[in-house]
C-alpha cells in the first residue's frame, strides 16, 4: 500500500495534526478499500470555509469538511483520489461542544472526508448506516471512540 498524504494549513488561529497524523488516519481509512492513494489536505479558517461551501454547496457559514473527488479523464490511471478541505475552528469548536477530543474529532473528519473521495455517502439512512459503521471500525482500531456515541465521546 502506497498512501501519499500533502497537508498545507491556511489555518492562522490553532494547531493542526501533523502530516504523519493524517497520514495514519487516511491510510486506516482506506485499509481493504485502496492499494494506492494520493490526496490533499488543507486545513483552513473560518472564512475561506465559509467561501468553499458557499460556492460548492450553495450553504452558507463553514462546515466541517469539504471532499473534492478527483475527476480524471477516462483512460488516467493516476492514485489520486481528491482534495480534503478541513476547516480547523469549525472542529475545534464542534469537539469541545460535543465534549469530544479534539484529536479524536480530527481523525474522525479525516476518516469521513477520504470515505467520500472513495465513494461513499450518506444520502439516505442505508447508506449513512453503512458509512457510520466503517468510520466507527476505523476509529475503533485507531483507538478513537465511537463518534456517534456521546457517552463513549466523553473524556
Amino acid at each position: 500500500m502506497v498512501i501519499d498524504v500533502h497537508v498545507e494549513s491556511a489555518w492562522m488561529g490553532g494547531a493542526a495534526p501533523s502530516e504523519t497524523d493524517f497520514s495514519r488516519w487516511v491510510a486506516a481509512a482506506l485499509a481493504g478499500r485502496r492499494e494506492d492513494a494520493e490526496v490533499a489536505i488543507r486545513i483552513v479558517g473560518t472564512d475561506e470555509g465559509a467561501a468553499l461551501n458557499r460556492r460548492y454547496r450553495n450553504r452558507e457559514g463553514p462546515t466541517n469538511v469539504l471532499s473534492f473527488p478527483a475527476e480524471l479523464p477516462p483512460g488516467v490511471d493516476l492514485p489520486l483520489i481528491g482534495d480534503l478541505v478541513i476547516c480547523g475552528p469549525v472542529v475545534a469548536a464542534e469537539a469541545v461542544e460535543q465534549g469530544k477530543p479534539v484529536e479524536a474529532h480530527w481523525a474522525h473528519l479525516t476518516v469521513h472526508g477520504i470515505l467520500h473521495l472513495i465513494g461513499f455517502d450518506h444520502q439516505n439512512d442505508t447508506e449513512a448506516d453503512e458509512m457510520e459503521g466503517m468510520e466507527i471500525v476505523i476509529l475503533a482500531e485507531l483507538g478513537y471512540p465511537d463518534p456517534y456515541n456521546q457517552q463513549d465521546s466523553l473524556h
